[in-house]
């Protein structure tokens, strides 16, 4: 099993905070980004500042170590399968080299991303349940 540097009770936390944020019916997240800038997730989630949810969500994101940050975020591109567990040193590396400090934003702004991370955590041996 690949080794997985954050607790996953964080991610499970994450996970929990995500599916309700995203569950609000206000909350829209188009499929795909109207541009490919490092913006995008920020003019998406813009709408959103005052909410507590994603507020709550966002502070869990940003509390964790940059090391922590490439980590959900290779579990999300594992969970959405653009990798898999044979791959998790190149799913870091990669999430490495595009690290930004709006990692936050990023993963909220992507749609299924409470999904994604629950099957990531499964690709790599783990679960949020009891």
């Amino acid at each position: 099993m690949a080794e997985l540097e954050l607790n996953p009770d964080i991610v499970c936390l994450i996970i929990a905070r995500a599916h309700e944020f995203h569950a609000q019916e206000q909350v829209v997240i188009p499929e795909e980004p109207a541009n490919l800038t490092q913006d995008w997730a920020l003019e998406v989630l813009a709408d959103h500042a005052g909410d507590p949810t994603y507020l709550e969500l966002k502070a869990i994101i940003e509390e964790l170590e940059p090391d922590q940050q490439v980590m959900l975020v290779a579990l999300m591109w594992m969970g959405r399968g653009d990798y898999d567990a044979s791959e998790w040193d190149t799913a870091l590396e990669e999430a490495g080299d595009s690290w930004t400090p709006h990692a936050a934003d990023y993963l909220i702004a992507t749609p299924l991303v409470a999904d994604y991370l629950e099957e990531g955590l499964s690709e790599l041996g783990y679960s949020c349940e009891g």
